[in-house]
């Protein structure tokens, strides 16, 4: 049986509004505190069908716009010791399939990051819909994972003369997106 639409969401092709939209992450450091950073959410598409089950979802980022606010550190982010931005450029997520109920439901896709493609499964929350301003029609989601960098090759590490290392492994992951409806 097919699973409704949340309550607001139209069906069409939404595209995602890259300069309301954010990719923020979440790691562990020297296991006592956490580094937070975000990257550009550059293009995407969300094609809403009739129901949960007939719609999907593509994104695109910037590997190379890490912010962190630490310029040293975001330009070893973008070396070859972790996402090698000049040479993978492009992060990616399709959806494989959507599910759920109401305003709750999971985007399951395939995420590619450093050329390395693996499933993940987003809980997202249908945010609402909105028109702006200059009367686009907008919806809004928000959209959290947890990963293992080194699933997806990132491996770098510094060993500490107390124990552990100096970057943990799960990399949590939150998306705010605002995806304008076309045509």
């Amino acid at each position: 049986m097919a699973t409704p639409l949340p309550a607001g969401l139209n069906a069409g092709t939404y595209a995602l509004d890259s300069s309301h939209s954010q990719a923020a992450f979440t790691v562990r450091h020297a296991g006592i505190s956490k580094v937070r950073g975000t990257l550009a959410i550059t293009a995407g598409t969300i094609t809403v069908g009739d129901d949960l089950e007939s719609t999907s979802v593509t994104a695109e980022l910037d590997a190379a716009s890490v912010s962190t606010g630490d310029a040293n550190r975001d330009n070893h982010l973008r070396s070859a010791d972790f996402w090698d931005a000049e040479n993978k450029p492009t992060w990616s997520f399709a959806s494989t399939s959507i599910s759920g109920d109401g305003d709750d439901f999971v985007v399951a896709g395939d995420l590619t990051i450093n050329g390395v493609t693996k499933p993940v499964e987003l809980e997202t929350e249908f945010a609402g819909t909105a028109t702006d301003p200059f009367g686009n029609a907008r919806a809004g989601f928000e959209a959290t994972t947890e990963i293992s960098r080194k699933e997806f090759g990132l491996t770098w590490n510094a060993a500490l003369e107390t124990g552990g290392v100096l970057v943990g492994d799960k990399i949590k992951i939150a998306l705010d997106v605002s995806a304008i409806k076309q045509g």
